[in-house]
């Protein structure tokens, strides 16, 4: 369904990310980047966070974010041939095809593809099959002000509600293989930790305001303060926590858990926080830091591109109004 808004805000297109260099910049407006959107059937204002530090840093234009919007679009009898470094998309093919073949031909057109591209003998080539009935963006907006207003209550950026509904359970309810549920994809002991019911008889990972409220406390008591003392551990300072690549930063900890995303960073050792930092990890492995934990940010920026050019909040298609 074709979705319109009318925006009743005023922004400043392509301003500089905050100021990073104000040692008390840790204290958050909550609502500093809350939008109202209208929806065109039922005409109800949605709060949406709109987020103009992916502009400027130009992350629409990262060829590992356009290959995600791609995916996001194609649908799931087809795939891309894809070069793991910089997510190049080296060919389209059907899943029925592939499955077809024998090995020794998926070798031959890998090999074709290698040639054709000026690649290595040795460059490895992925398969990445359309997940456009996964990220139902539709779907997933309709519990974007509902997620927003949970987290704002909660006293955290609601940047993060809006960037998990996006992406861990976009199209339905369902469950993860490792045993997440629910709208923010809960694990048992997480929601337990928080407050919610977890038994043989009631789930409330299921309840989207009691999910929206462990999800936020995960967020608030352990993802930003491991994520802070991360960043304090490799002399890292003057950042500000509404900055793109320090919630980047948060969801990567949310992902994988902090533990694991400190091994990575120490791994490459970085001295200063930006967005350098978020681009390395999308190539660093380490033993429970791998391929689904580099894309997991690069997911993230993927879909919020896709909603604000649903919403047409993409800088060419802003329409401003003083207000």
């Amino acid at each position: 369904m074709q979705l319109f808004i009318s925006l009743i805000f005023t922004l400043k297109l392509f301003t500089a990310p905050p100021d990073s260099n104000d040692v008390s910049a840790r204290a958050l407006n909550l609502k500093e980047d809350l939008v109202d959107v209208e929806h065109s059937q039922t005409k109800e204002c949605m709060g949406f966070v709109y987020n103009q530090q992916m502009y400027y840093y130009g992350c629409d234009t990262l060829s590992q974010v356009k290959f995600w919007r791609n995916v996001m679009h194609l649908h799931k009898d087809s795939a891309f041939f894809n070069t793991p470094e910089n997510r190049k998309i080296l060919h389209k093919v059907s899943i029925k095809q592939i499955e077809n073949l024998s090995e020794e031909h998926k070798n031959r057109l890998k090999d074709s593809l290698r040639f054709t591209n000026l690649l290595s003998d040795s460059a490895r080539i992925l398969l990445t099959n359309g997940k456009s009935f996964f990220y139902d963006f539709d779907k997933a907006s309709a519990n974007f002000d509902k997620g927003i207003k949970g987290f704002v209550a909660n006293g955290v950026d609601p940047w993060y509600a809006q960037a998990i509904l996006l992406i861990e359970s976009p199209n339905k309810l369902q469950k993860s293989n490792v045993g997440a549920y629910g709208s923010f994809q809960l694990m048992k002991d997480v929601a337990r930790l928080f407050g919610l019911k977890v038994n043989k008889s009631i789930d409330e990972r299921a309840n989207f305001d009691r999910s929206a409220y462990a999800a936020s406390s995960l967020i608030k008591k352990i993802c930003i303060p491991n994520t802070r003392k991360i960043l304090d551990s490799l002399g890292i300072t003057n950042y500000k926590e509404n900055e793109l690549w320090f919630r980047l930063l948060v969801m990567h900890c949310y992902h994988a858990g902090s533990g694991n995303v400190k091994k990575a960073l120490f791994s490459f050792m970085p001295t200063k926080g930006d967005m350098n930092l978020i681009y390395t990890l999308w190539h660093t492995e380490t033993k429970h830091f791998k391929t689904a934990s580099q894309n997991y940010s690069q997911l993230v920026l993927a879909a919020m591109l896709e909603v604000h050019e649903k919403y047409k909040l993409a800088p060419s298609k802003l329409l401003i109004s003083n207000k």
